[in-house]
């Protein structure tokens, strides 16, 4: 089966998917009664969950992808290289200081900004006077980056007021319940805008899978090529953490899982990836809501739970071929 028809086939099953999570909520499996009010107001809390998922994980496995092409290594992804933190530590502020439905694109742009600071100072600890630093050096230095933005997020947390506490802590684990449609719709468009961007450059990711000098000696323009890749993830990033907070681990999971069903064709790869990544979300979003009757599980438990081990499994792989070598 060709890597074409494997995602024509995903394309007529996630509808199939995002509908039955629709019919999934913590007061049963089934259409709410639509004759009533409240059986409306369900019903739309649903759909405007699992379009939430959906957004947000396409933005964080197309992100993933971007990153593991442009760093030439799987265990790349926004989480660990410190780009969600940074994003989540602007959005909180952002909270904290009260977002309203007029102002509420500050948002995701004060998200993406501060993703976008914490992506410059990586690579400002990880280069090595002036030259492009390696993949090892990115991903060690995000892991302190991402530390520290962590630390100042705890210590703002201990600081904040009652009243603003439990949300910041509820958004902080992943919350997919959209604060106000405005914010979907705005998050929505920068995430598709994103994606189609990351699609447009998906010869030269492939180029660049093959190293930068590789790449260059075949005319891709490296590095302008990964200026916009990474301003691309980051951009992505930054709105999917301002609609749903800190959800990790869809950047690691479903990239992996598609490159090994669609093949490493990043035109290909990409939509996958993106299809995947928002049913992916959707499904775990869906388990959180009902495995628990009466208890509702913040998505981003789920996706750790099922992050963590996949993320072992990778190094374990990888350790494994090393050795051998």
């Amino acid at each position: 089966m060709t890597p074409r028809i494997k995602l024509l086939l995903l394309v007529c099953a996630s509808p199939l998917l995002l509908f039955g999570c629709v019919l999934l909520g913590a007061s049963g499996i089934g259409l709410p009664d639509l004759e009533n009010h409240l059986g409306r107001a369900i019903l739309t809390l649903r759909i405007n969950r699992v379009a939430g998922g959906f957004v947000v994980g396409a933005a964080l496995a197309c992100a993933g992808v971007v990153f593991q092409a442009l760093l030439r290594n799987p265990l790349a992804e926004p989480y660990i290289l410190g780009v969600s933190s940074g994003a989540g530590l602007g959005a909180t502020l952002c909270i904290l200081a009260g977002v309203t439905v007029a102002s509420v694109f500050l948002l995701p742009v004060t998200a993406f900004m501060a993703a976008a600071l914490t992506l410059v100072v990586v690579f400002m600890l990880a280069s090595d006077r002036g030259a492009f630093p390696s993949v090892y050096s990115l991903i060690l230095s995000g892991v302190i980056v991402s530390a520290i933005c962590s630390s100042i997020l705890m210590f703002i947390v201990a600081m904040a007021p009652v009243e603003g506490l439990h949300s910041v802590i509820w958004w902080m684990l992943g919350n997919l319940q959209p604060s106000a449609r405005e914010l979907l719709v705005i998050c929505a468009a920068i995430i598709v805008a994103g994606c189609s961007i990351a699609w447009l450059i998906a010869p030269e990711l492939n180029a660049l899978t093959l190293g930068r000098e590789t790449a260059h000696n075949i005319g891709v323009r490296t590095t302008a090529i990964v200026i916009v890749g990474l301003g691309t993830a980051t951009l992505m990033t930054g709105a999917a953490v301002g609609l749903s907070g800190l959800i990790g681990f869809v950047g690691l999971i479903v990239p992996h899982v598609m490159r090994n069903l669609f093949g490493p064709n990043h035109r290909t790869l990409i939509p996958a990836a993106a299809l995947g990544g928002g049913v992916f979300l959707s499904v775990c979003d869906a388990a959180a809501r009902t495995v628990m009757p009466g208890v509702e599980i913040p998505v981003g438990v789920v996706t750790a739970l099922c992050g963590g081990p996949f993320f072992l499994v990778i190094l374990r792989r990888r350790n494994r071929r090393t050795f051998a070598a």
